[in-house]
């Protein structure tokens, strides 16, 4: 840490409590963050982790309505399994509270009022959908109808979820409110902003210029944020469900969420330290970093930042390590379709095998890029490393000390070549662990941790003591001296990482927790000092096991086809005419690219037997360009052209959509004329 700063304050992002917590969450955001913060509390450093639920905004509204609950009664079901789960498996939060507490509703309101008062917001009357029967403005995700790009006829009101583009409800044809499915009004409602625009110059230097050291992943996506340019953003929406906006005229008005979450942080410090908070979030010797996710990271390197610096009082976060995303068995993870391991479930699966999780969240940490999780690796990982290495070191090391020396620790006399040799290899490991950690790289990190474990059970390996026993219990104390100091240091090692490991460890080697700096030492343990009776750190995970949790995913994906299939009516009859309207010809693929800046598009340049035409399909998801070449497709021929991203779309070419939403092109099953119809 630089020596200007004398205190670290960690948060991890909100998690949102309209679900559980699943391992995308624990392997992007938590588990990297209480790594950190156990690391510098080892060092002796003044440290807090602040923590807590993000209760507030529509996505709650739309499950409460759902399920015919208030969205307190949502909240406060989600927020007690999440905040369960998180102490279960070991996330130390100096605290973890809520955004629907009333300490927060009033730093929040303050907040807002604070900038009010100094001028930092732009006030603006904009036109909305209203609905008429619920009495309501309508929300984006309240608001379905026809995508003016694909035509989707279910298109939300921020995104069309077929062909992947943004959209704003006034794009929308044919608008219809989800919560009467009456035709919505436009009316007036005025709106505060945040004028980001105008905190763009010290923004770029900020973080272009004065944090070069932040992840390529973070300084990218803020550069690109930056330089297409920062528009003002409203801090208010139209909902009964939220901070209230604290000023007269501004009733069934409530503070966005986005603003509203990040200042969770804030609030939730008040509530750990009403007296001091002002030190964590005032003072220049602190310093302030945000655990997030790749989706967080506009809010918490750009928008939080200027909300800071708009206050004028607040320091402002010196990094922001976020990860990128975790996948499951091949596929993206998601709340909606289930398609997730739930942290909850995890625990009641997997009872006292919260490191094992743990330990394979961290290997596969999505740092750097998309990574994934499968049943089959975190069996491998288990039984290959946890078992096969680190725990059958550490039993061997204390069944032999048991067997030779009554569990007491043995004395170390002269050393060979070899014992020198390994001594001085696990004192290396701290540095670089250490270095690893400081610059957030806890895969790395824990590489190190379990080198030092291969390091002791090919120490053992090597020098067989259960064969020098026969004849040389002076070489024999030798060696297990060294394999019992290697395994405290271990519980040093690993304490940031597996937790619970490291502290069953030092119950087997009967010690109180050591301290970061004497990683490394190999004076850790005293000779006479009185060892604990062993046991086995893992067991190993048999496939019976992995298969029930492959055949609950199976299961949920069959689930979500069938509940798709049955929601998925076949749309009213049309008269033959109609269909004769439409002129469906078969053409081939001579060029396909992807659309720059459009990651669900891809162009083609089809031969349709008359001429050649350029098409625009939102597949790219799901096929590589150059798969596609050669290929034959069926294509609507006579679809008006339509622009997408500035580029004439000559037609539609025809996929069928699967259960999980994935999309397959038609193609005929042998081959024919270029231009051929389809009847």
């Amino acid at each position: 840490m630089s020596k200007n700063f004398k205190r670290t304050l960690v948060t991890s992002a909100l998690p949102y409590a309209n679900g559980p917590v699943h391992i995308g969450h624990l392997a992007g955001v938590y588990v990297p963050a209480d790594i950190y913060v156990r690391y510098l509390r080892m060092k002796g450093e003044e440290v807090i982790h602040i923590g807590g639920s993000d209760e507030h905004g529509v996505p709650i509204t739309i499950r409460a309505r759902k399920e015919g609950v208030t969205p307190q009664d949502i909240v406060d079901k989600y927020h007690g399994i999440i905040k369960k789960s998180f102490e279960e498996f070991g996330i130390s939060f100096d605290i973890y509270s809520r955004t629907s507490s009333d300490i927060h509703k009033k730093t929040a309101a303050d907040f807002f009022l604070k900038l009010y008062e100094n001028g930092q917001f732009e006030e603006k009357v904009s036109e909305q959908y209203y609905d008429d029967e619920a009495k309501m403005f309508l929300a984006d995700r309240y608001i379905m109808g026809e995508c003016p790009h694909c035509g989707n006829p279910n298109a939300y009101g921020d995104q069309c979820e077929q062909c992947g583009t943004s959209l704003s409800p006034l794009e929308l044809k044919n608008p219809r409110s989800t919560i009467s499915g009456s035709t919505p009004v436009l009316r007036e409602t005025k709106h505060w902003y945040l004028p980001l625009d105008k905190h763009e110059e010290w923004l770029r230097q900020w973080i272009l210029e004065d944090h070069k050291e932040w992840k390529t992943n973070v300084y990218g996506q803020c550069k690109s944020w930056l330089d297409m340019g920062l528009q003002p953003r409203a801090v208010s929406r139209d909902l009964d469900w939220g901070v209230p906006i604290p000023l007269e005229g501004a009733e069934h008005k409530v503070l966005y969420v986005w603003f509203d979450a990040p200042i969770g942080y804030i609030s939730n410090t008040k509530e750990l330290f009403p007296d001091s908070w002002e030190t964590w979030w005032k003072s220049e010797d602190t310093r302030l970093l945000h655990f997030i996710g790749k989706d967080n990271i506009v809010f918490h390197c750009i928008v939080f930042p200027a909300m800071l610096k708009a206050e004028g009082t607040f320091i402002l976060p010196e990094n922001v390590p976020a990860n990128e995303f975790l996948n499951l068995e091949g596929d993206k993870i998601s709340t909606s379709r289930n398609w997730a391991v739930w942290l909850h479930e995890y625990l009641e699966d997997f009872p006292g095998q919260q490191d094992v999780l743990r330990y394979v969240l961290t290997a596969n940490a999505p740092e750097a890029k998309d990574n994934d999780f499968t049943w089959k690796d975190f069996q491998a990982r288990n039984n290959n490393e946890l078992v096969a290495i680190f725990g059958n070191f550490i039993n061997r090391a204390l069944v032999l000390t048991q067997k030779y020396f009554k569990s007491q620790v043995p004395p170390c006399n002269e050393l060979t070549d070899y014992d020198k040799e390994t001594l001085k290899e696990f004192a290396d490991v701290r540095v670089s662990i250490e270095k690893n950690l400081d610059t957030f790289r806890f895969r790395d990190a824990l590489k190190d941790a379990m080198n030092l474990a291969r390091i002791g059970n090919k120490y053992l390996a090597d020098t067989e003591p259960w064969k020098v026993a026969k004849t040389d219990m002076k070489r024999t104390e030798t060696i297990l001296n060294i394999a019992l100091q290697i395994s405290a240091n271990l519980t040093i090692a690993f304490e940031p990482f597996l937790p619970f490991s490291a502290k069953r460890i030092r119950e087997f080697l009967n010690i109180t927790e050591l301290e970061w700096s004497q990683l490394g030492r190999a004076d850790l343990l005293k000779v006479g000092h009185q060892l604990g009776t062993p046991d086995l750190l893992f067991a190993k995970i048999e496939d019976e096991t992995i298969e029930k949790q492959i055949q609950k995913l199976l299961d949920t994906k069959a689930s979500n086809e069938q509940n798709e299939r049955a929601t998925v009516p076949v749309k009213p009859n049309i008269q033959f005419e109609d269909f004769e309207k439409l002129d469906i010809r078969v053409g081939k693929v001579l060029e396909c690219t992807k659309v720059p800046k459009a990651d669900k598009l891809l162009q083609f340049l089809i031969d349709d037997g008359i001429a050649k035409r350029t098409i625009i399909s939102g597949i790219a998801q799901w096929y590589k360009p150059e798969d596609l070449i050669g290929k034959q497709v069926c294509f609507i021929a006579n679809l008006a052209p339509r622009k997408l991203r500035g580029i004439e779309s000559q037609g539609m070419i025809l996929s069928a959509e699967n259960s999980d939403g994935s999309l397959s092109i038609i193609e005929p099953s042998t081959e024919v004329e270029s231009g051929s119809q389809v009847k």
